[in-house]
């Protein structure tokens, strides 16, 4: 998946789920946006079901320090690298 196809998805699912119709990327959503635990939570099982795989909880505590879309972008980036390097058994 590329820089560009995550942004979009990303973007969609603020859309869809969070009701956020134009965010910017580097938008603080928790002030700009009231983006609150639980929607932070709803986040992550959007990025489980983009992965395709669940989220060690490791990587959630990551992502407990995410503020941005960009940011959010970079995480899911991260991610993927990290299952293309070590496969699944």
């Amino acid at each position: 998946m590329t820089r560009t196809e995550i942004e979009q998805r990303v973007l969609a699912v603020f859309r869809s789920n969070f009701e956020i119709e134009n965010p910017k990327l580097d938008d603080n959503l928790r002030e700009m946006h009231n983006f609150d635990s639980i929607d932070a939570i709803e986040l992550l099982l959007e990025i489980e079901k983009m992965l395709g795989s669940e989220l060690t909880q490791e990587e959630k505590k990551r992502a407990m320090d995410i503020r941005t879309i960009s940011q959010i972008c970079d995480y899911i980036e991260s991610l993927i690298r990290v299952r293309k390097a070590v496969p699944e058994n």
